[in-house]
């Protein structure tokens, strides 16, 4: 397995966005950062071991931007960011990894951001309009105060739509939104899960290619039959329970695999399928991809078949 390359980073800025969410600006030691595609994010290695995948909000060649939102059932990532850093700290952190890219278009843009969903689609924003591009930024949020990064938002104009579940009484209608757009739009949209699952609703209809999304984390990856996994490499065969991930098993036997996020979001244990029909969900690989079987994700995709073959 080839190891990634890693930046050595320091934190030189700390901000409070919103109630429970915190914009960081690392700065790189020495060097240059790699480029950065709007959507992007990167592996973020802390001190205690983890490693979590943040959205980049704003990057040039010597530092990068993020936001983090506090979760209240922290699994020691997030706390960290928010409770623990401090200007100075210093960590590590992997090259941009770009799963939600903006696919080139001459048509309308229309971007739905949902709570710290925002900084998946704020440099999307800053590309579109640089670009000349036509494009609409929903942005909604529960109260007027959850509102992150309005130093940066104020700054979009009449483009940025601000939707506040506590003034308008109701959350925010995407099947409306999809309905006034001409034929032709790119959609994107990164929120929590139940604004996902409307947003989906509502591009039933329209074609896939046309319809982008970034989940904070995927679906259960538990669930099912015990099913077998052939490492092709070695010929070791290893049963996976149905509360057991791959990586689990893997670990437990063990055996090294490459994973990071263990949510189905970061792309680090992607691996080629040699034999079986993997039972895919993740929110990495596009439709196509998953149709084709050819790879998968160990942290929380399974099998339909009884056996896998991998290539490990």
């Amino acid at each position: 397995m080839t190891e990634p390359i890693l930046f050595d980073v320091r934190v030189v800025a700390l901000r409070e966005e919103a109630p429970g969410v915190v914009s960081c600006e690392l700065r790189v030691a020495s060097g240059e950062l790699p480029p950065c595609p709007p959507g992007a994010h990167v592996d973020v290695h802390l001190p205690n071991g983890l490693v979590r995948q943040y959205s980049v909000v704003q990057a040039g060649t010597e530092s990068y931007h993020f936001g983090i939102k506090r979760e209240p059932a922290s699994r020691g990532g997030s706390a960290f960011m928010t409770e623990s850093l401090r200007i100075g700290s210093t960590l590590r952190i992997g090259a941009p990894r770009d799963n939600f890219p903006l696919v080139p278009t001459s048509g309308r843009v229309v971007l739905i951001a949902g709570g710290i969903g925002i900084t998946a689609l704020l440099p999307m924003a800053r590309s579109l309009e640089s670009s000349g591009q036509e494009w609409t930024l929903h942005y909604a949020v529960r109260t007027p105060e959850d509102a992150a990064f309005k130093h940066v938002t104020q700054g979009l104009g009449s483009k940025l739509r601000m939707h506040v579940d506590s003034i308008e009484g109701r959350h925010l209608s995407i099947a409306d939104i999809v309905e006034q757009q001409p034929a032709g739009t790119h959609f994107y949209c990164c929120g929590p899960a139940p604004m996902l699952d409307a947003y989906l609703a509502a591009t039933a209809s329209v074609p896939r290619e046309q319809v982008h999304l970034e989940r904070f984390g995927a679906e259960p990856t538990t669930g099912g039959q015990e099913f077998a996994v052939r490492l092709a490499r070695s010929g070791t065969t290893l049963p996976v329970a149905a509360n057991q991930t791959i990586i689990d098993a893997l670990l437990s036997a063990g055996l090294d695999a490459p994973y990071s996020c263990q949510q189905g979001i970061c792309g680090s244990c992607e691996v080629k399928v040699l034999e079986g029909c993997p039972d895919h969900r993740d929110d990495v690989l596009t439709a196509a991809e998953k149709a084709s079987n050819k790879t998968m994700m160990l942290c929380c995709s399974r099998a339909f078949s009884p056996e896998l073959v991998i290539d490990l």
